[in-house]
């Protein structure tokens, strides 16, 4: 990725990401909420498509939490 649209830098979605290790390489995933966060702000058509499911899997995923806690843009 290039730009990071809606995201303030890069080392702070690395700080919340997961390490996820595939045939042994261990790859950095970005949060849900940040990836919320940057389709929002990119607001291109392929990014809007997957909106609605990403904030349903992450409201599900937080369930514990209000619903009003979904990431806002940081535009």
């Amino acid at each position: 990725m290039a730009t990071a649209h809606g995201l303030r830098s890069f080392e702070s979605v690395q700080a919340r990401a997961t390490a996820v290790t595939i045939h042994g390489v261990s790859i950095a995933v970005a949060s849900l909420a940040d990836i919320i966060s940057s389709k929002r702000a990119a607001g291109r058509p392929r990014d809007k498509a997957v909106l609605e499911i990403l904030e349903k899997a992450y409201a599900e995923a937080t369930s514990t939490k209000s619903r009003a806690e979904v990431p806002q843009s940081r535009e």
